[in-house]
């Protein structure tokens, strides 16, 4: 049996046609293809616009820098990818960390208390951490209440959804991003995309990822203008061709990732040292499947786990170390908040593996070592 990994993508021959197509075609980059992928994106989560980048990194960037202002306080997790927090830095704002909930999303409600305490705060990143979607009533009534600006990080949550409202239509959002690196829930191989309803940001989203530059038909055909530090943040053809292949089979690719995630549920449900972060939740995208182990009830350490299943061919992974406890961070002054659920979530899990092509027999494989060195 080769290695499972916690994830992987699944590329298949219709995918790898179409970008032979555009391989054959005249544009490989800045053509058709982009603005295409931009569309069904927005058709898809049902959002009025739609700019594709190089990666996920980028779109926070982006987004950071068409969102805030220098100086900004903005409250975020310390349980993410150490992107999210990164591009408040890259705009020259500071990050404020909020702990998190058992499940582990950013806790609205001491978000709340935060707005309250400091009326100088102004902005809000919120991660749909895993695939599963922050609570859009209270991300609404905080946008109303406190008349915050706030950034859904969907890089996890692409087909996740919340009584109805897709994750990036920005419903009660101003700018939403994703990622479509190799295990996220599709791929471009590297890309990102960010999406908003204001035709105001994605004005300057355009602006900013080529460059800072303008080109228009009042210009003679050599001439351009930079107008602002930009940067060089697209999305070629030939990625843009991957990502319209693999978004007609996403609603397949999340019909697999759910029935694993009810396999798992299933077989932990009766387990009192493993449990999901979250029951079952049809609108969740389940990008990661994440589980808490009660170490304490266990002759094994979290460490010593991971490298068990690796020997047997399974790679577990880690999501996430706190993001303030980061040495960059750490040097900033951060690492003393007081985070005791994101503390202890970090002390208990594991992500095990999910992706569409993970087949019966390598799920109980993981199943059954999983249950074995535990219970051992």
């Amino acid at each position: 049996m080769d290695f499972i990994n916690y994830g992987k993508q699944t590329v298949q021959k219709d995918d790898i046609d179409s970008v032979v197509e555009v391989l054959q075609s005249d544009f490989l980059t800045t053509g058709p293809k982009v603005v295409e992928f931009e569309k069904a994106i927005c058709d898809y989560v049902g959002v009025s616009y739609c700019v594709a980048v190089s990666n996920g990194t980028a779109a926070l960037h982006l987004a950071s820098l068409a969102l805030l202002k220098e100086k900004d306080k903005v409250l975020t997790t310390p349980n993410s990818f150490l992107a999210t927090s990164n591009s408040i830095i890259y705009a020259n704002a500071k990050p404020i960390f909020v702990d998190i909930k058992e499940d582990g999303n950013i806790d609205l409600e001491l978000c709340e208390k935060f707005l309250k305490e400091d009326s100088s705060i102004e902005v809000l990143y919120a991660v749909h951490f895993s695939g599963n979607p922050i609570e859009q009533e209270k991300l609404a009534y905080l946008k109303e209440r406190y008349n915050i600006k706030i950034l859904e990080d969907c890089a996890h949550s692409l087909g996740a959804s919340y009584n109805d409202i897709k994750a990036g239509s920005c419903k009660n959002s101003d700018i939403s991003i994703f990622s479509f690196h190799p295990v996220k829930n599709i791929t471009t191989g590297e890309g990102g995309a960010i999406t908003t309803n204001s035709k105001e940001i994605y004005k300057k989203l355009l602006f900013l990822r080529n460059h800072g530059m303008i080109k228009d038909s009042s210009m003679k055909p050599w001439e351009y203008e930079m107008r602002d530090l930009g940067f060089n943040y697209r999305l070629t053809d030939i990625q843009c061709a991957l990502g319209l292949s693999q978004l007609k089979k996403l609603d397949k690719f999340l019909k697999k990732r759910k029935a694993i995630a009810q396999k798992y549920d299933e077989a932990f449900k009766t387990c009192e040292i493993i449990k999901p972060i979250y029951p079952f939740f049809e609108g969740s995208a389940y990008h990661l499947y994440v589980v808490r182990v009660d170490f304490k009830k266990v002759n094994l350490s979290k460490e010593e786990l991971f490298y068990k299943m690796r020997e047997s061919g399974i790679g577990l992974q880690l999501h996430y170390i706190p993001i303030n406890k980061q040495p960059f961070y750490k040097n900033l002054g951060y690492g003393k908040e007081i985070t005791p659920i994101m503390d202890r979530y970090y002390e208990e899990v594991i992500s095990l593996p999910i992706f569409p092509s993970l087949d019966e027999e390598r799920q109980n494989y993981v199943i059954k070592s999983l249950k074995g060195f535990l219970n051992a």
